[in-house]
């Protein structure tokens, strides 16, 4: 008996796409959108994790969009490998009975079992400056893709102090070239980044989120329609809603850790960096979200007690309270979990006098930066520095809960959180 083929599919994750900016803004689209739960974590690699597995946290093991990797006693955020996501991927039945899956922007997505692949993969010159290139499978697609565009990719407006909202027409627009290609594949996964910087630089209520969230609705409806042109089923989610912050709302987890003895430096040219081989604590954090890394199990009571006593966070989970959530991953979970309280973050530097600032925190570095920075979005005087002030960031995520909703729209109605969503992807898929 030959199985049943399951129906082409458009899956979108966008970035930021909340259910209150949604209440908030009420865009004018003829998409018809409602609220769902959140993951356990609402941030970006987690929520694509889950995605694409159907998986929690404690068996995707992406805890974070970076984490403390031990065995190099170093943090590594925003790594492409797929490899770091475990577990099987909810098309692999589809492939296995002769069906096509492609995937575009998502961040562990090299190296997957796919086939038709396009992230941003730019080359680090060593004189300094960068080879502006996507990696793609297969390989001619990204020259394709600029040909049938009649531009590049706008690396710049991508991230950092020049990143737009406009990033994601260049990204829709190649989903949509992709999707009319005679190669096409059945099932085509998104990431769109529009929403994600005017709601972190000016908050979601913002004017600036609200012409954000025009320009994203002007993007996505002519890749819907192109999809249900193709009689494609459809669905557009949010990773995460972003929520008002605070200018004071920045906590430095880190900083009180080495004010306690506890997190460890080495000056260099009178900047300190960080000691990760002989602190006794420290933390590798994700906008609302913070992993505490405590190598000596007689220290967590002390850390415990320290952190406890800071204004601006809501929730402390040792091993035990992360894995009755379903979210602990060793070795990459923290020994405690920090989550937020409303209107607050986390915030990596430990220093306390600019001079004192190690050399990429004038810089945009994503990668060696022991957690998220959301500052890079700041120029800095003199330009092309990025700022240290966290003042002006108005908007984070990480919490779920009441609050926390995200916004989905299309098919699969009866899901009723972000994991129902994936489970009921997976099921779709599944000949």
């Amino acid at each position: 008996m030959t199985p049943r083929q399951p129906q082409p599919t458009l899956v979108i994750i966008a970035a930021g796409l909340g259910w209150n900016i949604i209440h908030h803004h009420k865009p004018a689209t003829r998409l018809n959108f409602r609220p769902i739960a959140p993951g356990a974590l609402s941030l970006t690699c987690p929520a694509q994790a889950t995605l694409r597995t159907a998986l929690p946290i404690a068996q995707h093991g992406i805890v974070a969009s970076g984490w403390h990797h031990h065995d190099l006693a170093r943090p590594w955020f925003w790594e492409q490998s797929a490899a770091l996501v475990n577990g099987p991927r909810i098309w692999t039945e589809a492939r296995r009975a002769g069906q096509t899956v492609g995937m575009a922007f998502f961040q562990q997505s090299l190296g997957e079992t796919l086939d038709l692949v396009i992230s941003p993969k730019p080359i680090h010159r060593h004189h300094g400056g960068l080879i502006l290139d996507c990696y793609t499978r297969p390989e001619p697609l990204y020259a394709e893709l600029r040909a049938a565009l009649g531009r590049p990719f706008d690396f710049y407006h991508y991230w950092g102090p020049l990143a737009r909202a406009r990033v994601g027409r260049w990204i829709a627009q190649a989903a949509r070239a992709i999707l009319q290609r005679p190669d096409a594949p059945h099932h085509l996964f998104l990431y769109l980044p529009t929403l994600d910087y005017d709601q972190q630089r000016h908050g979601p209520h913002s004017p600036q989120t609200a012409a954000a969230l025009n320009e994203f609705i002007a993007q996505i409806e002519p890749l819907i329609a192109t999809a249900e042109d193709q009689n494609r089923a459809w669905v557009l989610t949010g990773d995460y809603a972003i929520e008002p912050v605070s200018p004071q709302g920045a906590i430095f987890p880190n900083r009180l850790l080495r004010q306690a003895g506890l997190f460890h430096t080495r000056q260099t040219a009178r900047m300190l960096y960080p000691d990760f081989f002989t602190s006794r604590a420290f933390a590798i954090v994700d906008h609302q979200i913070a992993h505490v890394h405590v190598p000596d199990p007689d220290h967590l009571p002390a850390v415990r007690d320290l952190l406890q006593a800071q204004t601006g966070i809501a929730q402390i989970l040792d091993r035990n309270a992360q894995t009755h959530q379903n979210i602990h991953h060793p070795p990459r979970s923290g020994d405690l979990l920090l989550i937020a309280a409303p209107g607050h973050w986390f915030a990596y530097p430990w220093w306390t006098h600019p001079r004192q600032a190690p050399d990429y925190a004038n810089h945009m570095d994503i990668h060696n930066k022991p957690g998220f920075d959301p500052c890079e979005l700041y120029f800095a005087f003199p330009p092309p520095r990025t700022s240290q002030n966290t003042a002006r960031i108005r908007g984070s995520h990480g919490r779920s809960g009441p609050g926390c909703e995200v916004a989905t729209a299309g098919h699969f109605p009866h899901a009723t959180t972000f994991d129902q969503l994936a489970t009921a992807l997976h099921h779709h898929l599944t000949p």
